[in-house]
């Protein structure tokens, strides 16, 4: 076969097998997930009734499958319902909002390692569908223009609340876009690599970054990577909490505070446009979850000195080692997407201003001088101890100025003297 052909077909098999077959599953999962978390939490049953009616046809009991037919049922309502257009809107971007809003998270699945190699045939197939170079900044630069998707809903209905929503989700966006890259950037300096398959493999060779604890030598000594530990704790933080805003999730859903604004953005929309853009998020809640595991908790590797056994697993002279770690990915993406179910139903959602100064005014600080503090513990093995402490005395004073700065410039709390003081 002719290689270029063959090349495009393995690269349509991954496409059509990690992104149809994997990926978009796991958005109708997720919503039971939520909906059977959430009735956990609130001490109900949750969904426990859609299944095949046997009744119809005779017998006495249906089958429900314990909920597990909600999703299918809840995509078959969606599809059925009118889908109605409002007079007021502007049509060609109204309808074409859900698309830019679905179409980001997908495309950005295209850099996620899913699973190390497989051999079939005597042909190495990566399972990642595109292996670049500059996967974070592929992800970013690609997720960023959801917000357009969500900006034109809001502005294209023509109405005021859904606007109000489009802006505060641009504004919202754009806020912890500055966040999640600045946080990342002491990973990057830790690997010295942006190829999202390259760290992964170096995690499962030398610790997960958050787990370092096997694969120690003399370039990865163990003092080196449990100081370390330090900085890239700070950037998971920042960095899962900043993904939750810039998914529009609970405790940061603004932009679709039904409270306020209705329903936010998405107001004026119904049937299979509504749909999408509850698949978006959740679909973005994936993929956030994706770049989570795979920064910070080794991504497919299964850790603990077992990933060279399992990669070299065989089957009729096929190595499907990657299959397992493909298992491996998915064990640990459900596991977020369980604790952004968790952190949805337990944490209030905050006050706008609350949510703005969070972003610009602590995390975007804290990001900041993470930065200088993960690249003063990677140079520390090649300074003298009194650059060393020069270095920590300069972090010190600077983190001492930049809350010294942010509380005299905060404007002090006004005293609420009611209506009767008024007059």
């Amino acid at each position: 076969m002719d290689p270029l052909l063959l090349t495009i077909l393995i690269t349509l098999a991954k496409i059509i097998g990690l992104t149809f077959l994997v990926v978009l599953p796991l958005v109708p999962i997720s919503v039971y997930f939520e909906r059977r978390f959430s009735a956990v939490i609130q001490d109900r049953v949750g969904p426990n009734r859609v299944g095949i009616p046997l009744t119809l046809f005779g017998l006495k009991k249906d089958f429900s499958f314990a909920g597990l037919i909600q999703p299918m049922a809840d995509g078959v309502k969606l599809f059925l319902k009118e889908d109605f257009t409002p007079t007021h809107v502007r049509k060609a971007f109204y309808w074409l909002a859900p698309v830019l809003t679905v179409a980001p998270s997908l495309i950005t699945l295209a850099v996620i390692p899913f699973g190390s190699s497989i051999t079939i045939g005597g042909q190495k197939i990566d399972l990642a569908i595109a292996n670049l170079d500059v996967g974070p900044l592929f992800i970013f630069s690609i997720a960023s223009l959801s917000v357009y998707g969500i900006t034109l809903a809001g502005w294209s209905s023509n109405s005021k609340f859904p606007f109000i929503g489009g802006v505060r989700s641009t504004a919202q966006m754009i806020s912890y876009e500055i966040c999640l890259g600045l946080s990342i950037i002491p990973v990057l300096l830790y690997y010295g690599d942006l190829n999202l398959g390259k760290i992964v493999q170096e995690q499962s060779e030398h610790g997960w970054l958050l787990l370092p604890f096997w694969g120690n030598d003399a370039a990865h000594p163990l003092g080196t990577k449990l100081l370390f530990w330090i900085p890239a704790f700070i950037s998971f933080l920042i960095f899962t909490i900043s993904i939750f805003a810039e998914t529009n999730r609970m405790p940061f859903d603004l932009p679709e505070c039904e409270t306020e604004l209705v329903g936010g953005y998405h107001t004026e929309y119904s049937s299979m446009k509504f749909a999408m853009f509850f698949m978006g998020e959740y679909a973005a809640m994936v993929v956030g979850s994706a770049l989570i595991i795979t920064l910070f908790f080794g991504g497919w590797s299964a850790g603990f000195t077992l990933d060279g056994w399992i990669s070299g697993l065989t089957v009729a002279g096929a190595k499907i080692g990657g299959l397992v770690h493909l298992l491996v990915f998915l064990t640990k993406l459900i596991a977020f997407i369980l604790f952004f179910i968790l952190v949805r139903w337990t944490v209030p959602r905050f006050r706008y201003d609350q949510l703005m100064k969070l972003g610009w005014v602590i995390f975007f600080e804290a990001a900041l001088v993470n930065v200088f503090l993960a690249a003063l513990v990677i140079a520390a093995p090649y300074l003298s101890v009194g650059i060393i402490a020069l270095g920590a005395v300069l972090l010190v004073v600077l983190c001492a100025a930049i809350i010294w700065v942010a509380k005299v410039s905060e404007e002090p709390a006004k005293r609420n003297s009611g209506l009767l003081e008024q007059n």
